[in-house]
């Protein structure tokens, strides 16, 4: 097969189509690739924004009315789990499946007690982390996958801090309302990360495709 010359593609769609040898074999990484690679770190970012601005309010302002942060986050999440990279596909459902169980507690719970009293809900009733906390335990799931794969250290606080406030909180050892400079710590960690992420190549994020067409491949054959 012959090559294009470099006057008929862009160097954009040169390097989407590098060759890369993988450990089951070569692999490209191809321009859509790339496309879900920069939706997966907008979609972080945006999670990483809303969090941020959840909490301003919530500090600053009032707890009440914070249910448009809550959505702006469950949706960027949800969106980031959809684009993520996971070399196994029943670790990556089971993050799918903890985000929407999270998100069916925050639909209850808004039912139970209205959208305006989501907050003092929480603060007033822990409980309420039980019902919520899936989708906490899939933000845990995120962080430490960009632990794992890119050793970043605002990833660790991001896997560590999330589950540690929650566990205190519902326990009772350390309420809610005295969480906050933890809480922000949290989310500017998470800004940094999702920030940090477009100075990277997207193969970084891609991993080894060859892995994933030779998982897809035994999947088929079992079938």
């Amino acid at each position: 097969m012959t090559t294009p010359s470099p006057a008929t593609i862009s160097t954009a769609d040169q390097s989407a189509d590098q060759l890369h040898q993988g450990m089951f074999g070569p692999y490209r990484i191809t321009a859509a690739d790339r496309r879900e690679v920069t939706a997966y770190r907008v979609s972080v970012l945006m999670l990483a924004v809303a969090q941020l601005g959840c909490l301003v309010q919530w500090t600053w302002v009032e707890s009440a009315w914070i249910g448009p942060w809550l959505v702006l986050m469950a949706i960027a999440l949800g969106l980031a789990l959809h684009w993520i990279h996971i070399y196994l596909r029943p670790l990556h459902q089971a993050l799918r499946l903890l985000w929407l169980l999270g998100v069916g507690g925050g639909i209850a719970l808004a039912y139970q007690v209205g959208p305006a009293q989501m907050g003092n809900t929480l603060l007033a009733q822990p409980l309420w982390i039980m019902a919520v906390g899936p989708y906490f335990a899939a933000l845990t799931g995120l962080g430490f996958k960009e632990f794992f794969c890119f050793r970043r250290l605002e990833a660790v606080g991001v896997t560590l801090l999330v589950p540690l406030l929650l566990m205190l909180a519902l326990l009772g050892v350390v309420p809610l309302e005295k969480q906050g400079p933890l809480w922000f710590l949290e989310a500017v960690l998470l800004l940094v990360m999702a920030v940090g992420k477009f100075r990277l190549d997207s193969a970084a994020d891609i991993g080894d495709k060859s892995v994933f067409q030779e998982l897809e491949r035994r999947r088929r054959t079992v079938r």
